[in-house]
């Protein structure tokens, strides 16, 4: 009983993760380049921007990133934020 729990735990964590959202102003680079649409190169470029220009005020400052246009905003709306974790 304590093995299935505990899977039963785990999957709930997954699940959860899964669908929380990533906060563009904390992300590392590897959480961020595991949003639809962003890869390694566009992520760390997130990163360079956010360390030299300071955190996001709003999601759409995400196209002040060279590479990350209006269409590319709209397919991460829903996955990213700029408040919580």
């Amino acid at each position: 009983m304590k093995k299935f729990c505990l899977a039963l735990l785990i999957v709930l964590v997954s699940v959860t993760m899964a669908f929380a959202k990533v906060n563009i102003n904390t992300a590392t680079a590897d959480e961020l380049a595991g949003l639809a649409g962003i890869g390694k190169v566009k992520a760390e470029a997130i990163v360079a921007y956010r360390t030299a220009n300071g955190q996001f005020k709003a999601v759409e400052d995400l196209t002040k990133v060279n590479g990350i246009g209006d269409k590319t905003l709209e397919k991460l709306k829903a996955d990213i934020t700029i408040d919580g974790k």
